[in-house]
């Protein structure tokens, strides 16, 4: 029997690609690797997607520290997931500290148990917020510690393979937001402001969002690591959106399709936003009150990451869910969070 290891398998990408590893029959066991159980995280439809599976088991374990567990079948494959990724909501250093230690304990623990495949999901961060089109190809210039700790844990990867370019495999995803059932990020909050009547534009509705279904990351990062053994080759680096990245307004009229409603949209100035957003930073950060109107987050909403897949269009990825789909595929499984 061979296994899969993931880790920060108890996060969302981690729950949706180990049922997609037994689904797809690439392993027999997965097992996922993580400091918090899938049960400890208020979102039980994870929960019941490991759970309706045997063959996916959880191991307590911090990735900042040593790793010494192992499991008894052969390790096919290891997936490191594990990220402090929200921003903002970390200080800088907390960013580095997870991204980096994680990468040098995953590895070296890969190279400990002679596992010759590795998928890191890095992030579309590296780039930098951008107007102008980026793909592969483009310089990283990372503006945050989240970026810069993602591209600094890259290159932790990238040595690792090329300690053995003969036998070792490296897939390295740089998803944009990825959303889908259980997410409770930013996708989930649009959704529920839609449907509930208090999402207004803030002169952003052609703004980029490059984003991808969480099971259409699934697919193609197995795609992509099959695509690689079939060539002989050993790296890849690829970018994880849709093509082109929807606009606000895309996401917003697709979200009332699928919800078969009807909305008119107001818009706010964003400069009454984000003044708004500082008075409330400034009278909540003192008393210890988080709340989700910080001028950062405000700032990002003008902000596109109008990032190109090109890696994928180039080798002939065909994609399985448009934005439409993808949203109805949600809906149906998880019909709760459209209520």
């Amino acid at each position: 029997m061979n296994c899969a290891v993931i880790f920060g398998g108890s996060g969302f990408i981690g729950t949706f690609f180990a049922k997609h590893l037994i689904e797809s029959k690439t392993v027999d066991v997965v097992y996922l690797y993580d400091k918090e159980q899938v049960g400890q995280k208020p979102f039980p439809y994870r929960e019941a997607l490991i759970t309706q599976t045997s063959n996916i088991k959880e191991v307590n374990g911090d990735v900042r520290k040593p790793i010494v567990w192992t499991p008894q079948e052969s390790v096919y494959l290891v997936a490191n997931f594990a990220a402090v990724h929200r921003e903002p909501g970390h200080e800088d250093f907390e960013y580095y500290e997870t991204n980096l230690l994680g990468a040098e304990h995953v590895c070296a623990w890969a190279e400990q148990i002679n596992c010759s495949n590795i998928i890191f999901t890095s992030s579309i961060s590296p780039y930098g917020p951008s107007d102008q089109a980026k793909d592969e190809r483009s310089t990283p210039s990372p503006t945050t510690a989240y970026g810069g700790s993602k591209l600094a844990a890259e290159k932790i990867h990238q040595m690792w393979l090329a300690a053995d370019q003969k036998t070792r495999h490296l897939v390295i995803a740089r998803p944009g937001v990825v959303f889908g059932p259980s997410e409770g990020g930013n996708v989930s909050r649009l959704i529920k402001s839609v449907l509930n009547r208090y999402f207004f534009y803030t002169g952003n509705r052609e703004t980029r969002k490059a984003g991808t279904y969480v099971k259409e990351l699934c697919i193609a990062m197995l795609w992509v690591l099959k695509k690689q053994h079939a060539n002989k080759s050993n790296l890849s680096l690829f970018n994880m959106t849709m093509n082109p990245g929807p606009s606000i307004e895309e996401y917003v009229k697709s979200v009332c399709i699928v919800a078969k409603i009807k909305r008119r949209v107001p818009s706010v100035p964003f400069t009454l936003l984000l003044s708004a957003s500082h008075c409330i930073d400034a009278i909540a950060t003192p008393l210890g009150i988080q709340h989700p109107f910080k001028p950062t987050r405000v700032k990002k909403l003008v902000k596109s990451n109008n990032i190109l897949p090109t890696f994928l269009l180039e080798n002939g990825y065909s994609y399985e869910y448009t934005l439409e789909s993808a949203l109805s595929d949600w809906k149906k499984n998880n019909p709760d969070e459209w209520t």
